[in-house]
Protein backbone atom coordinates (compact mmCIF):
# COMPACT_ATOMS: atom_id res chain seq x y z
CA UNK A 1 0.00 0.00 0.00
CA UNK A 2 2.62 2.00 0.99
CA UNK A 3 4.11 1.86 -3.12
CA UNK A 4 0.69 2.34 -4.51
CA UNK A 5 -0.14 5.48 -2.69
CA UNK A 6 3.59 6.78 -2.87
CA UNK A 7 3.21 6.31 -7.01
CA UNK A 8 -0.27 7.99 -6.85
CA UNK A 9 0.90 10.95 -4.97
CA UNK A 10 3.73 11.59 -7.03
CA UNK A 11 1.76 12.02 -10.16
CA UNK A 12 -0.45 14.86 -7.93
CA UNK A 13 -3.20 12.86 -6.65
CA UNK A 14 -4.25 13.41 -3.10
CA UNK A 15 -4.07 10.06 -1.62
CA UNK A 16 -5.09 8.88 2.06
CA UNK A 17 -4.43 5.86 3.31
CA UNK A 18 -6.39 4.62 6.21
CA UNK A 19 -6.15 1.57 8.53
CA UNK A 20 -6.61 0.69 12.18
CA UNK A 21 -4.60 1.53 15.05
CA UNK A 22 -3.51 -1.39 17.58
CA UNK A 23 -1.93 -0.86 20.80
CA UNK A 24 1.54 -2.14 19.78
CA UNK A 25 1.27 -0.14 16.33
CA UNK A 26 4.50 1.54 15.02
CA UNK A 27 4.89 5.27 15.05
CA UNK A 28 3.60 6.25 11.54
CA UNK A 29 6.67 7.02 8.91
CA UNK A 30 6.55 10.09 6.77
CA UNK A 31 5.20 9.41 3.11
CA UNK A 32 4.28 12.09 0.25
CA UNK A 33 0.53 11.02 0.80
CA UNK A 34 -1.47 11.35 4.09
CA UNK A 35 -2.22 8.36 6.48
CA UNK A 36 -5.41 8.15 8.90
CA UNK A 37 -5.64 5.28 11.92
CA UNK A 38 -8.56 4.19 12.79
CA UNK A 39 -8.50 2.84 17.07
CA UNK A 40 -10.72 0.31 17.86
CA UNK A 41 -12.74 -1.61 20.98
CA UNK A 42 -12.13 -4.66 19.48
CA UNK A 43 -9.20 -6.27 18.26
CA UNK A 44 -10.39 -9.75 16.48
CA UNK A 45 -13.15 -11.78 15.62
CA UNK A 46 -16.94 -10.82 13.87
CA UNK A 47 -17.19 -7.40 16.73
CA UNK A 48 -14.05 -6.40 15.33
CA UNK A 49 -15.27 -6.11 11.73
CA UNK A 50 -18.33 -5.45 12.50
CA UNK A 51 -16.68 -2.05 14.94
CA UNK A 52 -14.27 -1.36 12.00
CA UNK A 53 -16.98 -1.63 9.35
CA UNK A 54 -18.93 0.77 11.17
CA UNK A 55 -15.76 3.35 12.25
CA UNK A 56 -15.03 3.05 8.55
CA UNK A 57 -18.21 4.07 7.01
CA UNK A 58 -18.60 7.17 9.23
CA UNK A 59 -15.36 8.29 9.13
CA UNK A 60 -15.24 7.77 4.77
CA UNK A 61 -18.87 9.95 5.21
CA UNK A 62 -17.64 12.96 6.12
CA UNK A 63 -14.53 12.91 3.37
CA UNK A 64 -14.44 14.65 -0.21
CA UNK A 65 -12.86 11.85 -2.37
CA UNK A 66 -13.49 11.53 -6.14
CA UNK A 67 -12.96 7.85 -5.80
CA UNK A 68 -12.86 5.53 -2.82
CA UNK A 69 -10.45 1.98 -2.80
CA UNK A 70 -11.92 -0.87 -0.87
CA UNK A 71 -8.93 -2.92 0.19
CA UNK A 72 -9.80 -6.38 0.22
CA UNK A 73 -12.99 -7.89 1.10
CA UNK A 74 -13.20 -7.07 4.69
CA UNK A 75 -13.43 -3.16 4.16
CA UNK A 76 -15.51 -3.28 0.81
CA UNK A 77 -19.05 -2.59 2.66
CA UNK A 78 -18.68 0.72 3.71
CA UNK A 79 -16.27 1.56 0.86
CA UNK A 80 -19.55 0.50 -1.38
CA UNK A 81 -22.18 2.42 0.70
CA UNK A 82 -20.16 5.50 1.11
CA UNK A 83 -18.96 5.26 -2.86
CA UNK A 84 -23.08 5.14 -3.58
CA UNK A 85 -24.09 7.85 -1.14
CA UNK A 86 -21.76 10.33 -2.25
CA UNK A 87 -21.32 9.46 -6.40
CA UNK A 88 -17.50 8.66 -5.75
CA UNK A 89 -15.95 6.05 -7.86
CA UNK A 90 -15.07 3.03 -6.77
CA UNK A 91 -12.34 0.59 -7.31
CA UNK A 92 -11.58 -2.93 -5.72
CA UNK A 93 -7.94 -3.87 -4.96
CA UNK A 94 -7.72 -7.15 -4.02
CA UNK A 95 -4.52 -8.79 -2.97
CA UNK A 96 -6.21 -12.36 -2.92
CA UNK A 97 -8.99 -14.37 -3.37
CA UNK A 98 -10.61 -13.69 0.71
CA UNK A 99 -12.91 -16.40 0.53
CA UNK A 100 -10.91 -19.38 -0.81
CA UNK A 101 -8.23 -18.86 1.89
CA UNK A 102 -7.31 -21.72 4.66
CA UNK A 103 -8.77 -19.24 7.64
CA UNK A 104 -12.32 -18.49 5.78
CA UNK A 105 -13.46 -21.87 3.65
CA UNK A 106 -12.11 -24.35 6.44
CA UNK A 107 -14.83 -22.79 8.73
CA UNK A 108 -18.54 -22.77 6.82
CA UNK A 109 -20.43 -20.34 8.85
CA UNK A 110 -17.40 -17.87 8.25
CA UNK A 111 -17.17 -18.67 4.44
CA UNK A 112 -20.89 -18.49 4.36
CA UNK A 113 -21.30 -15.03 5.59
CA UNK A 114 -17.82 -13.49 3.65
CA UNK A 115 -19.35 -15.15 0.27
CA UNK A 116 -22.41 -13.30 0.73
CA UNK A 117 -20.81 -10.50 1.09
CA UNK A 118 -18.28 -11.19 -1.98
CA UNK A 119 -21.49 -11.89 -4.07
CA UNK A 120 -23.01 -8.49 -3.57
CA UNK A 121 -20.25 -5.93 -3.24
CA UNK A 122 -17.60 -7.31 -5.75
CA UNK A 123 -19.86 -6.85 -8.98
CA UNK A 124 -21.07 -3.29 -7.74
CA UNK A 125 -17.19 -2.70 -8.39
CA UNK A 126 -16.88 -2.32 -12.43
CA UNK A 127 -13.04 -0.86 -11.85
CA UNK A 128 -10.12 -2.93 -9.92
CA UNK A 129 -6.85 -4.75 -10.01
CA UNK A 130 -5.55 -7.41 -8.27
CA UNK A 131 -2.07 -9.23 -7.69
CA UNK A 132 -1.80 -12.28 -10.78
CA UNK A 133 -3.90 -13.11 -13.99
CA UNK A 134 -5.06 -16.42 -12.36
CA UNK A 135 -7.04 -14.70 -9.76
CA UNK A 136 -7.98 -12.00 -12.39
CA UNK A 137 -9.64 -15.05 -14.60
CA UNK A 138 -11.42 -15.84 -11.54
CA UNK A 139 -12.86 -12.37 -10.51
CA UNK A 140 -14.12 -12.78 -14.11
CA UNK A 141 -15.88 -16.08 -13.88
CA UNK A 142 -17.26 -15.75 -11.17
CA UNK A 143 -18.70 -12.08 -11.44
CA UNK A 144 -17.89 -10.86 -14.66
CA UNK A 145 -15.85 -8.31 -13.69
CA UNK A 146 -12.58 -7.16 -15.86
CA UNK A 147 -9.71 -6.31 -13.18
CA UNK A 148 -6.21 -5.36 -14.46
CA UNK A 149 -3.39 -6.73 -12.70
CA UNK A 150 -0.63 -5.41 -10.75
CA UNK A 151 1.29 -7.02 -9.12
CA UNK A 152 2.97 -6.60 -6.12
CA UNK A 153 6.84 -5.88 -6.77
CA UNK A 154 8.96 -4.29 -4.83
CA UNK A 155 11.10 -0.52 -5.14
CA UNK A 156 14.11 -1.43 -7.05
CA UNK A 157 17.30 0.04 -5.04
CA UNK A 158 19.99 -1.59 -7.22
CA UNK A 159 21.88 -0.12 -10.20
CA UNK A 160 23.07 -3.26 -12.76
CA UNK A 161 23.81 -5.42 -9.58
CA UNK A 162 26.70 -7.47 -8.66
CA UNK A 163 25.98 -10.76 -6.22
CA UNK A 164 25.75 -9.06 -2.59
CA UNK A 165 28.39 -9.71 -0.61
CA UNK A 166 27.68 -9.58 3.29
CA UNK A 167 31.01 -9.79 4.68
CA UNK A 168 31.89 -6.69 3.13
CA UNK A 169 29.21 -4.35 5.44
CA UNK A 170 30.85 -1.76 7.67
CA UNK A 171 30.33 -1.72 11.29
CA UNK A 172 27.41 -0.39 12.87
CA UNK A 173 27.15 1.70 15.86
CA UNK A 174 23.95 0.64 17.54
CA UNK A 175 23.04 -2.55 19.08
CA UNK A 176 20.22 -3.07 16.86
CA UNK A 177 22.41 -2.71 13.76
CA UNK A 178 25.11 -4.66 14.78
CA UNK A 179 22.70 -7.19 15.71
CA UNK A 180 21.31 -7.03 12.16
CA UNK A 181 24.88 -6.79 11.09
CA UNK A 182 25.57 -10.63 13.01
CA UNK A 183 22.87 -12.03 10.92
CA UNK A 184 24.17 -10.64 7.68
CA UNK A 185 27.04 -12.98 8.44
CA UNK A 186 25.39 -16.26 9.17
CA UNK A 187 24.14 -18.62 6.69
CA UNK A 188 20.50 -19.71 6.70
CA UNK A 189 17.25 -20.07 4.58
CA UNK A 190 14.73 -17.26 4.96
CA UNK A 191 10.80 -17.51 5.49
CA UNK A 192 9.59 -13.26 5.51
CA UNK A 193 5.73 -12.93 5.43
CA UNK A 194 2.43 -13.53 7.65
CA UNK A 195 2.78 -16.76 10.04
CA UNK A 196 -0.90 -17.62 9.06
CA UNK A 197 -2.56 -20.95 8.46
CA UNK A 198 -2.56 -22.09 5.36
CA UNK A 199 1.57 -21.74 4.58
CA UNK A 200 2.63 -25.03 5.19
CA UNK A 201 4.20 -24.28 8.68
CA UNK A 202 3.15 -27.99 9.42
CA UNK A 203 5.52 -29.30 7.12
CA UNK A 204 8.21 -26.89 6.95
CA UNK A 205 9.21 -27.21 10.72
CA UNK A 206 9.66 -31.14 11.02
CA UNK A 207 11.25 -30.54 7.38
CA UNK A 208 14.24 -28.57 9.06
CA UNK A 209 15.17 -31.81 11.22
CA UNK A 210 16.41 -33.34 7.70
CA UNK A 211 18.42 -29.93 6.36
CA UNK A 212 21.92 -29.05 7.79
CA UNK A 213 21.31 -24.88 7.42
CA UNK A 214 19.04 -23.40 9.61
CA UNK A 215 15.94 -21.75 9.17
CA UNK A 216 14.71 -17.57 10.23
CA UNK A 217 11.09 -16.82 10.00
CA UNK A 218 10.72 -12.89 10.00
CA UNK A 219 6.47 -11.69 10.65
CA UNK A 220 4.16 -12.81 12.77
CA UNK A 221 0.17 -14.07 12.18
CA UNK A 222 -2.30 -16.02 13.67
CA UNK A 223 -0.21 -19.07 13.62
CA UNK A 224 2.58 -18.03 15.60
CA UNK A 225 1.78 -20.27 18.95
CA UNK A 226 0.93 -23.40 16.81
CA UNK A 227 4.55 -22.50 14.91
CA UNK A 228 6.23 -22.32 18.46
CA UNK A 229 4.76 -25.79 19.15
CA UNK A 230 5.82 -27.29 15.95
CA UNK A 231 9.39 -25.98 16.88
CA UNK A 232 9.78 -27.79 20.60
CA UNK A 233 7.74 -30.73 19.30
CA UNK A 234 10.33 -31.36 16.56
CA UNK A 235 13.27 -30.63 19.25
CA UNK A 236 14.77 -27.32 16.46
CA UNK A 237 15.12 -24.97 19.14
CA UNK A 238 18.30 -24.67 17.80
CA UNK A 239 17.47 -24.67 14.17
CA UNK A 240 14.66 -22.94 13.77
CA UNK A 241 14.44 -19.34 15.17
CA UNK A 242 11.31 -16.75 14.94
CA UNK A 243 12.94 -13.17 14.68
CA UNK A 244 9.52 -11.56 14.61
CA UNK A 245 8.34 -8.54 12.58
CA UNK A 246 10.65 -5.89 11.35
CA UNK A 247 10.01 -2.88 9.41
CA UNK A 248 10.09 -2.95 5.53
CA UNK A 249 13.53 -1.09 5.21
CA UNK A 250 15.61 -3.36 8.17
CA UNK A 251 14.19 -6.88 6.58
CA UNK A 252 15.39 -5.91 3.06
CA UNK A 253 18.87 -6.01 4.67
CA UNK A 254 18.01 -9.50 6.22
CA UNK A 255 16.54 -10.54 2.58
CA UNK A 256 19.98 -9.93 0.62
CA UNK A 257 21.97 -11.65 3.33
CA UNK A 258 20.09 -14.70 3.64
CA UNK A 259 21.47 -18.14 1.51
CA UNK A 260 17.95 -18.57 -0.08
CA UNK A 261 14.18 -18.02 0.72
CA UNK A 262 11.24 -20.13 0.87
CA UNK A 263 7.17 -19.60 -0.70
CA UNK A 264 5.13 -22.12 0.21
CA UNK A 265 1.56 -22.18 0.89
CA UNK A 266 -1.07 -25.82 1.19
CA UNK A 267 -2.89 -26.64 -1.76
CA UNK A 268 -6.09 -25.89 0.72
CA UNK A 269 -8.18 -23.20 -1.11
CA UNK A 270 -7.54 -21.61 -4.60
CA UNK A 271 -6.53 -18.57 -3.02
CA UNK A 272 -3.51 -20.33 -1.90
CA UNK A 273 -3.21 -22.33 -5.35
CA UNK A 274 -3.49 -18.56 -7.57
CA UNK A 275 -1.53 -16.90 -5.10
CA UNK A 276 1.57 -14.68 -6.34
CA UNK A 277 3.28 -13.59 -2.43
CA UNK A 278 4.89 -10.56 -2.55
CA UNK A 279 8.16 -12.57 -0.88
CA UNK A 280 8.37 -14.50 -4.06
CA UNK A 281 9.08 -11.00 -5.32
CA UNK A 282 11.12 -9.31 -2.81
CA UNK A 283 13.72 -12.78 -2.64
CA UNK A 284 14.51 -11.40 -6.32
CA UNK A 285 15.10 -8.27 -5.76
CA UNK A 286 17.33 -9.13 -2.66
CA UNK A 287 19.42 -11.61 -5.62
CA UNK A 288 18.65 -14.56 -3.37
CA UNK A 289 17.64 -18.03 -5.09
CA UNK A 290 14.42 -19.45 -3.42
CA UNK A 291 12.27 -22.74 -3.17
CA UNK A 292 9.10 -22.26 -4.32
CA UNK A 293 5.82 -24.03 -4.86
CA UNK A 294 4.81 -25.16 -7.87
CA UNK A 295 1.61 -23.07 -8.66
CA UNK A 296 0.38 -21.15 -11.88
CA UNK A 297 1.61 -17.89 -11.32
CA UNK A 298 4.80 -18.94 -9.92
CA UNK A 299 5.95 -21.72 -12.58
CA UNK A 300 4.66 -18.85 -15.36
CA UNK A 301 7.33 -16.48 -13.97
CA UNK A 302 9.58 -19.04 -13.32
CA UNK A 303 9.65 -20.49 -17.21
CA UNK A 304 10.77 -16.71 -18.23
CA UNK A 305 13.18 -15.74 -15.30
CA UNK A 306 14.38 -19.27 -14.29
CA UNK A 307 15.15 -17.82 -10.37
CA UNK A 308 13.55 -20.55 -8.55
CA UNK A 309 13.62 -23.92 -7.68
CA UNK A 310 10.33 -25.43 -8.14
CA UNK A 311 8.59 -28.08 -5.25
CA UNK A 312 5.56 -30.28 -6.87
CA UNK A 313 4.09 -30.19 -3.17
CA UNK A 314 4.40 -29.03 0.85
CA UNK A 315 4.68 -32.40 1.61
CA UNK A 316 7.77 -32.42 4.48
CA UNK A 317 9.78 -34.82 1.67
CA UNK A 318 9.31 -32.11 -0.89
CA UNK A 319 10.31 -29.07 1.04
CA UNK A 320 13.67 -31.28 2.36
CA UNK A 321 14.40 -32.40 -0.76
CA UNK A 322 13.77 -28.91 -2.51
CA UNK A 323 16.05 -26.84 0.21
CA UNK A 324 18.94 -29.61 0.29
CA UNK A 325 19.56 -29.31 -3.50
CA UNK A 326 19.86 -25.43 -3.55
CA UNK A 327 22.63 -26.51 -0.66
CA UNK A 328 24.72 -28.59 -2.22
CA UNK A 329 24.28 -28.12 -6.25
CA UNK A 330 26.31 -25.21 -6.48
CA UNK A 331 25.77 -24.79 -10.23
CA UNK A 332 22.06 -25.07 -9.96
CA UNK A 333 22.92 -22.12 -7.01
CA UNK A 334 24.64 -19.87 -8.92
CA UNK A 335 22.45 -20.09 -12.35
CA UNK A 336 19.34 -19.32 -10.23
CA UNK A 337 21.16 -16.32 -8.56
CA UNK A 338 22.86 -14.98 -11.60
CA UNK A 339 19.36 -14.78 -13.18
CA UNK A 340 17.73 -13.29 -9.85
CA UNK A 341 19.99 -10.35 -10.54
CA UNK A 342 18.83 -9.96 -13.92
CA UNK A 343 15.12 -10.21 -13.41
CA UNK A 344 15.45 -7.90 -10.57
CA UNK A 345 15.74 -5.32 -13.10
CA UNK A 346 11.78 -5.87 -15.13
CA UNK A 347 10.36 -7.13 -12.07
CA UNK A 348 10.43 -4.16 -9.96
CA UNK A 349 7.79 -1.15 -8.86
CA UNK A 350 9.33 1.30 -11.62
CA UNK A 351 8.07 -0.56 -14.05
CA UNK A 352 5.05 -2.19 -12.42
CA UNK A 353 3.49 1.17 -11.54
CA UNK A 354 3.05 2.10 -14.88
CA UNK A 355 -0.26 -0.24 -15.35
CA UNK A 356 -1.06 1.48 -11.80
CA UNK A 357 -1.04 5.18 -12.82
CA UNK A 358 -2.30 4.32 -16.60
CA UNK A 359 -5.33 2.74 -14.75
CA UNK A 360 -6.12 5.59 -12.40
CA UNK A 361 -5.45 8.39 -15.66
CA UNK A 362 -7.95 5.98 -17.51
CA UNK A 363 -10.70 6.38 -14.53
CA UNK A 364 -10.25 9.78 -13.02
CA UNK A 365 -7.93 11.83 -15.90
Amino acid sequence: MIRICSSLAEQGYDVVLVGRKLSHSDPLEQHPFKQKRLACFFTKGPLFYAEYNLRLFFWLLFQKADCICAIDLDTILPCLLVSKLKGSKRVYDAHELFCEMKEVVTRPSRYKLWKKIERFAVPKFKHGYTVCQPIAEEFKKMYGVDYAVVRNVPVSENSKSQIPNSKEQGTRDSDKEQETLNYKLQTFFLYQGAVNEGRSFETLIPAMKNVEMPLHIYGVGNFMEQTKALINKNGLEQTVFLKGKLLPKELKQITASAFAGITIFENNGLSNYLSLANRFFDYIQAGIPQVCVNYPAYKEINQQFDIALLIPDTTEHSIAAGLNLLLHDTVLYKRLQTNCLKAREILNWQEEEKILITFYKQLLG
